[in-house]
This record gives structure tokens, C-alpha cells and sequence, in this order.
């Protein structure tokens, strides 16, 4: 029988390395941990046996991560989540003197329009507890049902996911942003227009896409792209001052137009609305605190709802 390489392996270690590859200095390591500085730098002698692998390299008066460093980083950052989900988990769960940091995957758009809500509706009942928003890559979408293991859930509209359990959030609509002062786009703006502008689009990529955008080219209109971002917050800057013309979920839209001086317009086709959702893994149906954040979720969601 194989021997398992973690009998012999201090768990500990998997705090130092998190720590040595996120702050690439053992000084910064300790003071980040609360141990000495002798004390991380033998466990990154014992990292460096058990890798055979220097891990970190000076580079003139700093220390950058070797290529298997970099591709630990990831890895260490989810095992220790991992490893921390199976510490806190509870046969019951009381919100009330809870300490549990919830981990919810989502893009800065979700984060923006309903964290402040699900924040609240968290600290009214559970004072004690952590709210970590962990920002949407591509990565987490397409290999979901790995990634999703690891959090507590992930916030993304209907169309990308499937075979996974999901709680209902909120709809929103898609709007077009176009600069205040572009004065050759009236109070309507035409499919024929659309096709002539430059665009900024959110995502590029077949499995990483706006629906919204998907949908105008499926009607004929191919956008022509100027400028791709991967996140919401930035479009109506990149906008803002230039011809272009960008994709934005209305309640997003609404709160940046005026900052980003911006004008909102409708969509001139019939666009398909965005229903958002709460996706988790099904190996969390039977933790208590699970259940009570997605309540917690469909809460902040209707308040999301009243507010708007």
C-alpha cells in the first residue's frame, strides 16, 4: 500500500506557505502569522526539502516566487480554505455567537448591488460573523463544480451553470451607456448606430460573455470592439469623454451615470433580462450554517428588490 505522503507532514506548514508566497518575505511572513522570524524561516527550509524546491529566489533586494511557487499560490490559498471549512464545521449553527467567515464568489457588478444588503442582513443576526467576497474569474465559472467545493457559493446569472443547486436572487435589465456629452446619440439610440460605434464589451471569450451583447450578435449586429474589460465597475469611465457605447446591468448604470458622466439609454432590441442566482455545491445541502446564508441570500435580495 502507497504510504500517504501527509502522515509525516505538519499541517502547519500550509499556513507558512500561504503566507511566504502571498508576502514573498519571510520578515513580512511572521508578522503576518504572529511567530518569530527564526521559526518561518526554518519552516521554509523544511517547505524547500519537501518540495526540492527553492520556493523563493532573491532577485536583486527582493524575493520573488519560483515557477513552482507561482503555481502553488493558487493551490495553498484553496487548501487552506479548505482546511478551515472542515475546522469550522458545527453540528449546529447560532448565528448569534457564530465567528465563521463565509466565502461567496462574484463579480464586482453583484458585489456592489447586493453586498451591502447581504452584509447587513448578516450583521443584524450574526454580529460575529465574516463576509469575504472573492472576486469572479473565468477559471471559477468554468470549473465550477471543482471550485465551488472550496467557497460558499457563487453569485452569476442563469446560462452558464447547470446541474448544481442554486437559490433565486434578483432581475435585473440591461441598459446602453453612451458619454453625456456625445451629442451625435440622441434620447434613442438605433440598431443601425450600434453597428457603426466603437464599443467597450465586459468578457470576450466563448465561455465568458455578456448575454445581452450575445444576443444583439445572434440578431445581426456585430459590435465593433474597441476596448475589453473583464470586470463591470470600469465601463462607464472607459465610456465617459469618447464615441463608444457599452453594455451595463441597469441598477449598476444607475448608480455610477451620474459619477461617471454618463447617459443611460434603452436597449433597441427585446434584450433578455438577467436573473441572477446563488450556485453552491451540493456536499454543503446538509451544513446548517450553509442553509442559513442562503436565507440570508434570498433576504438580501428582496431588500435589494425593495430598494430599487
Amino acid at each position: 500500500m502507497a504510504t500517504d505522503p501527509l502522515r509525516n507532514l505538519d499541517l502547519n506548514l500550509l499556513l507558512s506557505l500561504d503566507a511566504l508566497l502571498e508576502e514573498r518575505n519571510v520578515t513580512r511572513a511572521a508578522e503576518r502569522l504572529g511567530l518569530s522570524q527564526p521559526a518561518v524561516s526554518a519552516a521554509l527550509r523544511r517547505l524547500r526539502r519537501h518540495f526540492g524546491d527553492e520556493l523563493l529566489v532573491r532577485i536583486g533586494n527582493r524575493y520573488d516566487l519560483t515557477p513552482l511557487a507561482a503555481q502553488l499560490r493558487g493551490a495553498t490559498t484553496t487548501a487552506l480554505a479548505g482546511v478551515r471549512r472542515v475546522f469550522e464545521a458545527e453540528p449546529g449553527f447560532d448565528p448569534a455567537i457564530s465567528t465563521r467567515e463565509f466565502t461567496v464568489v462574484a463579480s464586482d457588478y453583484s458585489t456592489t448591488v447586493l453586498g451591502d444588503h447581504l452584509a447587513t442582513e448578516l450583521a443584524r443576526e450574526a454580529p460575529g460573523v465574516r463576509l469575504r467576497f472573492q472576486l469572479q474569474t473565468r477559471g471559477d465559472v468554468d470549473h465550477a463544480p471543482e471550485s465551488l467545493r472550496h467557497v460558499d457559493g457563487m453569485v452569476l446569472p442563469h446560462g452558464f451553470l447547470r446541474d448544481l443547486p442554486a437559490v433565486e436572487l434578483h432581475t435585473d435589465g440591461w441598459v446602453l451607456v453612451v458619454s453625456a456629452d456625445n451629442d451625435h446619440v440622441g434620447e434613442e439610440i438605433t440598431l443601425d448606430q450600434l453597428a457603426e460605434m466603437p464599443w467597450v464589451v465586459t468578457h470576450l471569450a466563448p465561455t465568458a460573455f455578456t448575454p445581452a451583447a450575445r444576443q444583439l450578435s445572434m440578431i445581426g449586429v456585430e459590435p465593433d470592439v474597441h476596448v475589453v474589460t473583464e470586470t463591470f465597475l470600469p465601463v462607464p469611465f472607459l465610456v465617459a469623454g469618447t464615441p463608444r457605447v457599452a453594455l451595463l446591468q441597469r441598477q449598476l448604470a444607475t448608480r455610477l451615470a451620474s459619477s461617471a458622466g454618463v447617459r443611460i439609454l434603452e436597449c433597441p432590441w427585446d434584450v433578455v433580462p438577467l436573473k441572477e442566482a446563488f450556485w453552491w455545491h451540493p456536499a454543503h445541502r446538509v451544513d446548517p450554517a450553509h442553509a442559513w446564508l442562503r436565507r440570508m441570500m434570498k433576504r438580501a435580495a428582496a431588500q435589494l428588490g425593495r430598494a430599487d
